[in-house]
Formats: structure tokens, C-alpha cells, sequence
């Protein structure tokens, strides 16, 4: 690691001011860390963001904001989470251990980095750490990487779950800059594809700061997470889905979708769920909304098993949520 400069923010604002000077905002520092760590990031400044007051969950607008320092343990643990918003609630404990989740913050969770191969071996091309590099995941070992959204740039996946869960529940991410100015972008639009800078993960500029997010009110329904992976805990997602769907009288009255696993940033296709809404849940409604999702897939040898995984796991999903009998 190499040698940096620490200060302790109090205000927003200054902390906003410092970033836009060049400085790092850490606050669990559960992803920045081990980057640092590697030198695939070396920056030469930190600034610790803890004693912000960004570490509530209120009501607001008829639904919740959770602020940018909500640990992820608190926010899977508080009873208005589970109770009007569980599938945030089983995305965040489906991610990582105990003792990360207990440093892990909202805002951080949102702009944590992929957990490619490439990106995290210095010795291998990555264009999303060293623009111009080449994608060594293209030819390589591709197995975690994605089959929507990506370009001959780069093939990475966005790794985290809480923000599949945010993007199906239509959540708003906040954000402040160094004037004090803020602006809301929806967690939809918040992640960003390669286009020709794989580098930007996200729609954050310099001496912006997240504030919090902002949770719709509830929509009720039925709400569920599935996550596929290697192994039981502390497994990144090959595939996971985020539902939130509602039946009126046999038929699915709304429904939004949400993917993890398969694509740069968390996926949300609303073809998908114009196709559910209003219509019998079948097997023959489910196998179209798959064909749906996946028209544009595109697969790079390892990870040709993504495609038939995430349609079954779709079914699975759909099959849960609408009572439709396996």
C-alpha cells in the first residue's frame, strides 16, 4: 500500500470539497481497502466520512430514506426494512459474512467495484483499471462474467446484491456535491454500462458525495431474492433476481424485475415487465419473458452456462411469486 494522507470529515459539504480536490471518501472501507492494498487503487488522500450525519433510516415521502452511512447489518436488521421491504432485506444478508456487513455501508455497497479477475491482478490487461489495456477476461477465463450489456471493452460484472434489490424495489439514490447542491438518480441509472469508458462505474462527478437512498412506499405483494452461487455465504452471484410482484383476481398485476450477476450493473428490463403485468402466470408466460430478457444475450465460452441458468432461475422465481404449481 502506498502512502497516503487521512482526514476526518464532520460536514457534508467539506467532505464533498476534499473529494473534489482529489481525496477518496472511505467510511467501512471493506472494498477501498483491499484495492489499496493491491495498488489497483492508489490514492493520495482519504477522507473519512464516519462522523457525517448520514447514519439514519427515516420516513420520508410515504416510504424510507436510509442515509449513506446505514450500516448493512442495521439496514437488514431495522423492523420497517423486513417488514415493508424484505427483499432488500434478503439481498443485503445474501451478500458477504457477518463482519462485513457490520462495516459495509449503504452508500459504499453502491459504488463497490467489480470483483473481476483481471481487474484485481496488476499483472493481467484490464481497461476498466488501465484504460487502453486490452479486456484480458475476452479469451480468458470468463466464467463470473457477464452476457448482457457488455462490449468487446470489457465483460465485467457489477458484483453486489443490495442494489439489485434497490433497482427492483425502484429505489432513488441521493446525492450532494462541494455547493451543497443535491440530485436524486434512480439506483436504475445510477451504474453504468462500458460504452468507451469501462473505467466510470458510475454517474458520480467529481465532489459529489451519496447521501443516502431513498425508498418508494411500500409496494406489498410479493417480494423475493434468489441468489445462485458456488457456495452457501460469501459467494458472489452467478445469477440472482430481485421480484416484487402483486396478483389481483389470478392475474399479476404488477411486477418488477430486477438481475444480478449477468451484466455490468444490476439489470433492470422493463420489456419484462410490461409482458407480466396484466397477464395468467404460465410456464409459457414465463419461457417468453426469459426469451425476453436473454434476446440479446451474448456469451464468451465459461460463462455460456449463464444463459439456460438464468432462465431457469427466472421460472423458479416467477413459479414462487405467482403460486403457479412446479
Amino acid at each position: 500500500m502506498r502512502p497516503f494522507e487521512y482526514t476526518r470529515a464532520d460536514q457534508v459539504d467539506s467532505a464533498a470539497q476534499m473529494i473534489r480536490s482529489g481525496a477518496r471518501p472511505i467510511a467501512g472501507g471493506t472494498n477501498l481497502l483491499d484495492l489499496m492494498k493491491l495498488e489497483i487503487e492508489t490514492p493520495s488522500a482519504l477522507v473519512d466520512i464516519n462522523q457525517l450525519p448520514l447514519g439514519r433510516i427515516e420516513e420520508a415521502e410515504g416510504g424510507l430514506r436510509i442515509g449513506a452511512l446505514v450500516t448493512n447489518s442495521d439496514c437488514a436488521a431495522d423492523m420497517r426494512i423486513r417488514r415493508d421491504y424484505p427483499v432488500l432485506a434478503r439481498a443485503i444478508l445474501g451478500g458477504a459474512t457477518f463482519q462485513l456487513r457490520n462495516k459495509a455501508t449503504t452508500g459504499g455497497n453502491l459504488c463497490q467495484r467489480t470483483r473481476c479477475y483481471y481487474f484485481y491482478n496488476v499483472d493481467q490487461p484490464c481497461n476498466k483499471r488501465e484504460p487502453g489495456s486490452g479486456c484480458g477476461a475476452i479469451g480468458g477465463m470468463n466464467r463470473i462474467h457477464a452476457i448482457l450489456g457488455s462490449n468487446e471493452l470489457c465483460i465485467a460484472t457489477y458484483p453486489g446484491d443490495m442494489a439489485v434489490a434497490l433497482c427492483a424495489l425502484g429505489a432513488e439514490v441521493e446525492i450532494m456535491n462541494a455547493e451543497g447542491n443535491t440530485r436524486r438518480v434512480p439506483v436504475r441509472e445510477f451504474h453504468r454500462l462500458p460504452g468507451d469508458k469501462p473505467e466510470k462505474d458510475n454517474v458520480l462527478e467529481p465532489g459529489e458525495v451519496i447521501t443516502g437512498v431513498l425508498l418508494p412506499p411500500p409496494a406489498g405483494g410479493t417480494q423475493i431474492y434468489r441468489k445462485v452461487r458456488d457456495r452457501s455465504s460469501y459467494a458472489f452471484a452467478l445469477v440472482s433476481i430481485a421480484a416484487v410482484l402483486s396478483m389481483e383476481e389470478g392475474r399479476i398485476a404488477s411486477a418488477s424485475l430486477a438481475f444480478g450477476g449477468i451484466a455490468h450493473k444490476p439489470w433492470h428490463d422493463s420489456r419484462v415487465d410490461r409482458l407480466l403485468t396484466g397477464e395468467l402466470p404460465t410456464d409459457a408466460l414465463f419461457d417468453q419473458a426469459a426469451d425476453l430478457l436473454l434476446d440479446s444475450a451474448r456469451v464468451w465460452g465459461f460463462n455460456d452456462f449463464k444463459v439456460p441458468l438464468t432462465r431457469r432461475t427466472l421460472k423458479a422465481v416467477l413459479r414462487e411469486a405467482t403460486g403457479v404449481a412446479a
